[in-house]
């Protein structure tokens, strides 16, 4: 007899782990609070108007073609992928440039704005790529016991895991300039961190950019949901939207199945997680039954910055770039007041996806859907959004106005819709807001990250970017991987070798 299986939340790792647990016959159910799958990877319809809610775009597509694979599925059957060559435009106050994966082209362009730099990005794509050789293994096998430390693949990683080193000082091996070094460590912002604070290996995650590309499936990233949830239904999987959990149903420390908030109690043999970690485990576990993650640990956690975001449907099409950053003037200030100070900015780095210009299907002809990001600080900063929610809208639009190609925007809006981090919080169902989770720093990595068999309660197992390796979408499909092949490995005698245990023979 099959083993039946409830996963919590329907966000791209829950989709993830459902559609390689039910390919493989397990009797899996999805149970989704909200109306509609992906949960911050989810569609936004106003109208006749479509956005992604959070990601944007789709790097490492090869770690969910793997995923589908394991399904007895082909992600190119269910969707349609545009790779963005030129990946972004990176605006400072006195230059603006774009950011290509043609190498030679991209060492031109350094080279142009930024003369004798071009042979740091040489050396910063050659060096980069044996770190992530070194790292893969961790990032794509199981860290939940101390002696995982002492492991091969650990020790032999360890010269790559810039001990002691932030992402800024990394990049300062490479680049001279100042905004150089901005172009190549303002990912950190992906983790919700500071690249002063975030650690040197996630050097990585633009070496992944200029590595493999990025791209976007037409109809938005969201339609990665939308392709998983589909496939899980045609293995016999169930996704229960609107169907609410309250509580997780324990017997002593031993997860039983889940009580739904009609006070129904659904039993199942294993239970995934996949609502927002810290929220989960702060509201859907009753006091003391956790130690390690109790409400008072958890409020002493490194949490991510938020994001301030404005879905805009145009009546016009700016001829500007698919996704543009513009920076702060002084940025490192910009950073200190999002995640040190905790206060709201004058002077915000914006993000912009013009995602139009790409894909004729988010608008009607002659208009467009405009996604734009300011990170600010997460609930912790007690900021009153009530009282500062359009005053901090109108910031954003004088910023844009000003600095870059989007004039005029206000004269040109049909439909609007704002997500502060308190709407994060109280609507999409995230930890302080916090939208890019647990925060990254060292001490809440690897093994002392909560773990993919969740450690304080038995059948209980976590996905998502609040466990190993952590959080943005390509680590999130990993993490799915992971507790997957763990799950099925504690019921099945020979599970078939997956694709990630192949990977991790030869990478041994």
């Amino acid at each position: 007899m099959s083993k039946k299986i409830i996963v919590v939340g329907a966000g791209p790792g829950g989709l993830a782990a459902a559609m390689m647990l039910s390919a493989n016959g397990y009797q899996v159910t999805v149970m989704e609070k909200q109306q509609y799958v992906g949960g911050r990877n989810s569609a936004i319809k106003i109208g006749e108007f479509t956005f992604d809610m959070g990601p944007t775009f789709l790097s490492m597509p090869q770690i969910a073609e793997e995923i589908f694979a394991e399904s007895k599925r082909n992600m190119h059957d269910y969707m349609e992928m545009k790779e963005l060559k030129d990946m972004y435009e990176l605006v400072f106050p006195d230059k603006s440039f774009m950011v290509t994966r043609d190498q030679e082209k991209m060492k031109q362009t350094i080279e142009k704005y930024f003369p004798g730099d071009g042979e740091g990005y040489e050396r910063f794509m050659s060096e980069t790529e044996k770190r992530m050789d070194a790292l893969s293994p961790i990032l794509q096998g199981k860290m939940d016991r101390f002696y995982h430390y002492f492991q091969w693949k650990v020790i032999k990683a360890l010269p790559q895991l810039s001990l002691g080193s932030s992402l800024y000082d990394q990049l300062s091996k490479y680049f001279r300039e100042e905004q150089l070094k901005l172009a190549f460590t303002f990912q950190s912002k992906y983790l919700g961190m500071s690249p002063w604070e975030c650690p040197g290996a996630f050097s990585i995650l633009s070496w992944m950019e200029h590595a493999y590309g990025i791209y976007h499936p037409i109809g938005g990233v969201n339609q990665l949901s939308e392709s998983m949830a589909k496939v899980v239904t045609e293995h016999g999987g169930r996704i229960s939207l609107g169907t609410g959990v309250k509580k997780l149903w324990l017997q002593g420390r031993k997860v039983v199945g889940v009580i739904l908030e009609d006070g129904t109690k659904v039993e199942a043999d294993e239970v995934v997680v996949n609502g927002d970690f810290a929220h989960v485990m702060t509201n859907l576990v009753d006091d003391k039954v956790l130690k390690k993650y109790s409400k008072r640990k958890l409020e002493k956690k490194k949490f991510s910055c938020s994001t301030f975001m404005i879905y805009l449907g145009l009546d016009k099409v700016y001829d500007l770039p698919h996704h543009s950053i513009i920076f702060a003037e002084d940025y490192k200030r910009n950073v200190e007041e999002i995640t040190k100070t905790k206060k709201l900015s004058n002077d915000p780095s914006i993000y912009v996806q013009n995602a139009s210009v790409t894909d004729s299907t988010l608008a009607p002809k002659g208009k467009s859907a405009l996604y734009i990001l300011a990170p600010v600080p997460n609930n912790f900063s007690e900021i009153d959004w009530q009282k500062n929610k359009e005053k901090f809208r109108d910031l954003v639009f004088e910023s844009l106005e000003k600095k870059s190609g989007f004039k005029e925007l206000r004269n040109h809006i049909e439909v609007e819709k704002i997500l502060t981090p308190e709407d994060w919080e109280k609507e999409v169902f995230v930890y302080k807001g916090a939208t890019f989770n647990l925060g990254h720093q060292l001490s809440q990595m690897m093994v002392l990250r909560p773990h993919n068999k969740f450690e304080e309660l038995d059948n209980c197992w976590l996905v998502g970017g609040g466990t190993h390796p952590g959080s943005g979408l390509p680590t999130i499909l990993e993490s799915a991987r992971i507790t997957t092949g763990l799950l099925r490995g504690k019921h099945e005698t020979q599970p078939q070798q997956s694709f990630q245990a192949k990977r991790l023979e030869k990478a041994q």
